[in-house]
């Protein structure tokens, strides 16, 4: 997957590994995330795609092998630092603050790239220029009516948006969305669907998603990982026709 261009990637991995013990969990993969790119991560359960995008972001450190942020070693970065080059990463299990509004949760984020978040809590409720960015990418992202609703009393589907909305006020560059359906009711899905078409084109999206019809419309290309390693990549043509791909995500069998 790494062969050909030479412009640097948003995210490159080369010869990626991960194990513990005798357990090899993420076994050398090669990846390139092209800027700007719509790209799926897919795979069945335990295929490694949640220890890849944790390598990725920092949450874990790999065994070997190297991971590129546009061009630039980060292998031994943390997150945090990671975040402040433009790596962005949504969860599983929304992290937001339950307690605290919409409005509040996302300038929160601003507070924290505009370097103020050794006194978080009052330029979050006072500094006007952090309100009114974090209320105009509401309105972006078509939360502005929910702005000042505890994010306890909001619609699961509209706290996995606001998660959303919460990664894009730390202006990223990489944004990885790991499951950002999970847990929204079917009649909400199209809502995070729009929301993840709507994203600026110049943020480079990795997405892991098991529901195939969001995988499908979202993405341009797609890779499948199996026990770790990549079994293909492609289009999501590509990807839908290949028998291999039937076989192993699917769970179709070839006839005897």
């Amino acid at each position: 997957m790494t062969g050909g261009p030479t412009t640097p990637a948003a995210i490159e991995t080369r010869q990626l590994c991960k194990t513990f013990g005798a357990f090899v969990v993420t076994d050398t993969v090669d990846f390139r995330l092209e800027h700007g790119a719509r790209h799926a991560l897919i795979g069945p359960n335990g295929a490694g795609k949640t220890t890849f995008v944790n390598l990725v972001s920092g949450a874990l450190a790999p065994t070997s092998g190297t991971i590129s942020l546009n061009g630039a070693d980060v292998t031994a970065l943390s997150q945090a630092q990671r975040v402040k080059r433009g790596l962005i990463r949504t969860f599983q299990i929304n992290q937001l603050f339950r307690k605290l509004t919409v409005l509040e949760n996302v300038g929160l984020a601003v507070t924290e790239r505009h370097g103020l978040a050794g006194n978080a809590w009052r330029p979050a409720g006072s500094n006007r220029a952090v309100l009114d960015e974090a209320f105009a990418l509401l309105e972006r992202v078509g939360l502005a009516a929910d702005a000042l609703r505890v994010i306890a009393d909001l619609p699961y589907g509209r706290q996995r948006m606001t998660e959303i909305a919460v990664a894009l006020g730390l202006n990223p560059k990489v944004l990885l969305l790991d499951e950002p359906a999970a847990g929204v009711p079917t009649g909400d899905v199209g809502l995070i669907i729009d929301l993840i078409e709507q994203l600026p084109a110049d943020i480079a999206v990795m997405l892991i998603e098991h529901d195939m019809a969001i995988v499908f419309r979202v993405a341009k290309r797609i890779t499948v990982l199996t026990e770790g390693r990549v079994l293909i990549e492609g289009t999501p043509a590509d990807i839908s026709q290949d028998p291999k791909v039937r076989e192993v995500y699917l769970g179709e069998r070839k006839p005897r």
